[in-house]
């Protein structure tokens, strides 16, 4: 069995209201073990037979949609790719960690739509962009409340759906994957 961290989008916001109870007995049910939800945000720790995350991420995703009606963008990780994808992002240990996201994504967008984002960025707002594995790795500066860098802005633009954790955030969960595994 391997560990993984899906991390849903668009969980208890704008009306999606999901329990975290009800989410871990519903992948419970669908053959994922050790199943711990971190904050009632969306990031779930489980464990599986080792697969590729896309399929994962895929599964996850149609019970969401099946068993409560919400449509989510999941991406899945490894503690590997986790851990990969802090160190990957320029913002982090520059920017105050609860500003210093990364933007996960369920694609990899080309070169052109990620020069696409950034010019039409251009002049909305101070926050600092970077181009990532899967991910838009984002320092809003100065808090993410007023930015203009909505989710459907960035969405559009790099022919993707995403979901976005903070350093602490991502932390906090790739130290309970490292405490899980021993690693």
């Amino acid at each position: 069995m391997a560990r993984y961290l899906a991390l849903l989008g668009s969980i208890n916001v704008g009306g999606n209201r999901l329990s975290m109870a009800d989410l871990r007995d519903a992948l419970e049910r669908e053959e994922f073990e050790g199943v711990e939800t971190v904050v009632a945000s969306g990031n779930v720790l489980f464990d599986h037979e080792d697969r590729p995350a896309e399929g994962l991420a895929e599964k996850i995703a149609w019970i969401v949609a099946d068993r409560f009606d919400i449509r989510s963008a999941v991406v899945v990780l490894d503690r590997a790719a986790l851990a990969a994808a802090i160190a990957e992002n320029p913002f982090s240990g520059v920017g105050e960690d609860k500003f210093v996201h990364t933007h996960f994504l369920t694609c990899q967008p080309t070169e052109a739509q990620f020069a696409a984002l950034m010019a039409d960025h251009a002049g909305r707002g101070g926050e600092k962009l970077a181009s990532g594995t899967r991910a838009l790795h984002i320092d809003f500066g100065d808090g993410v409340a007023g930015s203009k860098l909505t989710g459907a802005f960035m969405d559009k633009r790099l022919g993707c759906s995403g979901t976005a954790r903070n350093m602490r955030s991502l932390r906090r969960i790739l130290a309970k994957m490292e405490g899980a595994d021993g690693a």
